[in-house]
């Protein structure tokens, strides 16, 4: 029989022994000690239905009999040995990413976070390009590097005090809050031609990239019109600036599509990935062109990157995506998920703005004035655990409930989710 310390032990320990940037969600945090698909149990044996995925990433449910069988094989048989030795599984999941990502996407590098894969793609512009100013979105978020950090632009999450230099940020597509005080589509896409002024007056005019998620996750499902990539990427292109697509939140069949990037119908030069491609297993991946990768010649590796447990872990995700078309179901319960939120919002005026992709859904959370209900979420948030629903919060003011399940989530868990969440925002004093 399994011994469960509980939360208060937990938190004990995590105080004296865990570096306190490492933060949890709620005021009365439970243990969770097993899941089951889109469902996670605590330690009194309760069941919540996951509606955060582990931020993005259990795509495939939480230990998928289906993935989990092949992991355990793989540690049974060859559980690592380095890139330096010859291994299939790794290049068959390059084979796979070749085929599966956009365009002309074909080499790829692997390691083992979405901070990692960031980092590589920024090199890896640097190296084609000869050059080192980047470009970022505002409200973006791309890892806890030093480069990651810095071309970051969510206050919370820029810690480095001395931040990397060469990085200037473009407004992000927020319609919501329009930092041009314009409506789409009469504003003509102002925050994508910020990005030409930023390149002639800003910058040296040598840049190597520019980065940006196709919906920014943590920057509170922020998500542009679908006309917005191919205007930027026309700037990009006529200023010889590569475009990185950061999927590593939206990847791998979370908002309908495989990587979210499609539904713009733009080419990345360099796309980052990681969280789902492994439904749990840690990895990252950066993926370019065949003409940009073989520009990096010099020795480079990452000891535990695409190591044979991880690329089993990920081949059997990807087999296990595509044989169910997760994607196919993410947009259509999306839209059921969605169409709900939006009905909500007709009923309580809290809630300002729905938007997103398939099941990467936020609801921004407002006062009459559109002031962020900061104190509200955390009460709505800590009373749906209650009830046995996790959901996520983001945003620059962390206002944004997010709704990023696992995508083998039903149409019954959706409605009753909707259920709960209506009597809760009812309940609550604004």
């Amino acid at each position: 029989m399994n011994h469960y310390i509980g939360s208060e032990e937990i938190l004990r320990k995590k105080r004296e022994y865990l570096i306190p940037c490492v933060y949890h969600f709620y005021n009365e945090p439970m243990q969770l000690v097993r899941g089951e698909m889109q469902y996670l149990y605590d330690n009194t044996g309760k069941q919540y239905l996951d509606c955060f995925a582990g931020v993005s990433v259990v795509n495939c449910g939480h230990c998928n009999p289906e993935i989990t069988t092949v992991i355990c094989e793989q540690v049974n048989t060859l559980q690592h040995t380095c890139a330096i030795y010859l291994t299939q599984n790794i290049v068959n999941l390059a084979e796979q990413l070749a085929q599966i990502t956009p365009g002309k996407l074909q080499k790829t590098f692997f390691c083992s976070s979405g901070s990692e894969a960031t980092e590589g793609a920024a090199l890896l512009a640097s190296l084609y390009t000869g050059s080192s100013e980047f470009i970022s979105l505002r409200q973006g978020l791309h890892g806890r590097t030093k480069l990651g950090m810095s071309l970051t632009g969510l206050s919370m999450w820029r810690t480095d005090q001395t931040p990397v230099g060469g990085i200037n940020f473009a407004p992000n597509a927020y319609c919501y809050r329009c930092p041009f005080d314009k409506r789409y589509p009469e504003c003509d896409l102002a925050c994508a031609n910020e990005i030409e002024t930023i390149i002639k007056t800003a910058t040296s005019g040598k840049v190597a990239a520019m980065f940006a998620e196709p919906i920014q996750g943590n920057g509170g499902i922020i998500t542009p019109p679908l006309n917005y990539f191919k205007r930027v990427k026309e700037i990009l292109d006529a200023y010889g600036i590569l475009l990185i697509v950061d999927e590593v939140q939206t990847g791998f069949g979370r908002t309908g599509k495989m990587f979210a990037i499609e539904h713009y119908g733009v080419e990345p030069d360099i796309m980052a990935m990681a969280k789902a491609l492994g439904n749990g297993t840690p990895v990252g991946a950066f993926t370019a062109r065949a003409e940009i990768a073989d520009i990096y010649t010099r020795p480079g590796a990452s000891t535990l990157g695409g190591n044979p447990v991880t690329s089993a872990a990920c081949l059997a995700t990807l087999k296990y995506i595509t044989t169910n078309n997760l994607p196919a179901r993410a947009e259509e319960l999306g839209k059921l998920f969605k169409d709900g939120l939006l009905s909500l919002q007709q009923k309580h005026t809290i809630i300002g703005d729905v938007r997103g992709l398939g099941l990467m859904l936020g609801a921004e959370l407002v006062h009459s004035d559109k002031i962020p209900a900061i104190t509200e979420i955390d009460i709505i948030i800590e009373k749906m655990k209650d009830r046995g629903f996790l959901v996520g919060k983001n945003g620059p003011n962390r206002n944004v409930l997010a709704f990023q399940p696992p995508l083998v989530i039903t149409a019954n868990d959706i409605n009753n989710l909707l259920t709960n969440l209506d009597d809760v925002l009812g309940s609550v004093k604004f």
